[in-house]
């Protein structure tokens, strides 16, 4: 059996995430702790008593998700008396997960990791007017007919592909006039679902490229070293394990497409039959199962999750 970690993205967040994880374990109390001194913030108090808005924002569900799935990597690395190059022959996360599994690859120091998604998540935000940047989700699309769609609905304006997520969901963002138009246009040309997300700013599109330039000046300031395991990039939907070439993907990954679809598609190919996301939601694991029927997935994020896994890879 050949076996991936899956690190989930913006969105997996709620209020009390990770809470029971810290109450049973010392190992994860330690990652929350990290991160709280990392970012002179009680992070952990936010992400456990809320309030939700406030843990929504941008800068602090980045690095929260990224705390709560290192807690549990941790805990299954001290149950286990396993190491992560033991466990898994990949990592890779969606988008922020990103971050969250370079920093359980070892090419990133949690308190860097921490404070580098804080920065990520302000930059972002603060790159595109509230209002001015939106994001829609189709569903089923493919990809040929979803960019069709969004180079259709520019007029001029950005309109492009944040996520291609697979099982036929398609991710668009981009000026909000322009979201507006590609949406009343997927209806038009059969797409089943066509639903305006959520969100506080245009993710993975041009409309954020001061963003990219901002991690750009950050993560030059960063030392990173060679995971233990190769990363699946979401820029390129391949395994890296070059410091420079993570450094550089980190940066076009702000405004870049996540391949999702491909990349599981890859480590599919390179022999990955397990699935495993760890940390809050099951959103990963959902579209992987999505993706190929073939593979077992699984997600760990509570404390009755550990003992199975745990004996699944004894």
């Amino acid at each position: 059996m050949s076996r991936a970690f899956l690190f989930p993205g913006q969105g997996s967040q709620s209020v009390g995430m990770g809470l029971d994880l810290a109450q049973n374990f010392p190992a994860a109390r330690q990652v929350f702790a990290e991160v709280d001194e990392a970012l002179h913030q009680n992070l952990s108090r936010l992400i456990w008593e809320g309030p939700d808005d406030t843990l929504t924002l941008t800068e602090n569900a980045q690095p929260a998700l990224m705390a709560v799935s290192m807690a549990v990597l941790r805990v299954i690395e001290s149950e286990s008396g396993k190491s992560l190059s033991e466990l898994v022959s990949f990592v890779a996360g969606h988008s922020l997960g990103e971050y969250s599994a370079l920093a359980a690859a070892g090419a990133l120091p949690l308190a860097d990791t921490a404070r580098l998604l804080k920065t990520r998540g302000q930059a972002m935000q603060r790159a595109c007017g509230v209002g001015d940047g939106a994001m829609a989700a189709l569903f089923p699309v493919e990809l040929d007919l979803a960019r069709e769609i969004a180079a259709d609905a520019a007029e001029g304006k950005i309109c492009e592909i944040a996520n291609d997520n697979g099982g036929g969901q398609v991710v668009i963002s981009g000026d909000a006039l322009a979201i507006d138009r590609a949406v009343a246009l997927a209806t038009s040309r059969g797409v089943k679902r066509a639903v305006p997300l959520p969100v506080s700013a245009p993710f993975h599109c041009s409309l954020l490229a001061s963003a990219a330039d901002r991690m750009a000046e950050a993560l030059a300031n960063i030392e990173i070293a060679a995971p233990v395991v190769p990363l699946i990039a979401n820029v390129t939907a391949g395994p890296v394990e070059d410091p420079a070439k993570i450094r550089q993907l980190l940066v076009e990954q702000v405004t870049a497409t996540v391949r999702w679809r491909e990349s599981v598609d890859v480590m599919i190919a390179l022999g990955v039959d397990n699935f495993v996301e760890l940390g809050a939601g099951k959103v990963l694991a959902g579209l992987v199962k999505r993706i190929s029927k073939d593979v077992a997935v699984a997600s760990i994020g509570a404390p009755a999750d550990i003992d199975p896994l745990i004996a699944s890879l004894l």
